[in-house]
């Protein structure tokens, strides 16, 4: 989304003064080609969470052993 919204600014149907965090830095710092290609990139899904093994997933108690003996 920051690069379609620096992208608009950089050919002027956007003013640079209503740009935030990401898409501020773009127009200054990329062409409107380099914009262009990031902005038609499409959105890929997320990648599959890595499956925990069992073991490291242990839950504590969240007691503390005691020290005296």
């Amino acid at each position: 989304m920051a690069a379609g919204a620096a992208l608009s600014a950089k050919r002027g149907k956007r003013s640079k003064s209503s740009l935030k965090g990401a898409s501020k830095s773009m127009v200054k710092s990329m062409s409107e080609k380099e914009l262009h290609d990031m902005a038609k990139t499409k959105r890929k899904k997320l990648p599959t969470k890595k499956k925990t093994s069992k073991s490291s997933s242990r839950k504590t108690s969240g007691k503390k052993k005691s020290s005296k003996r």
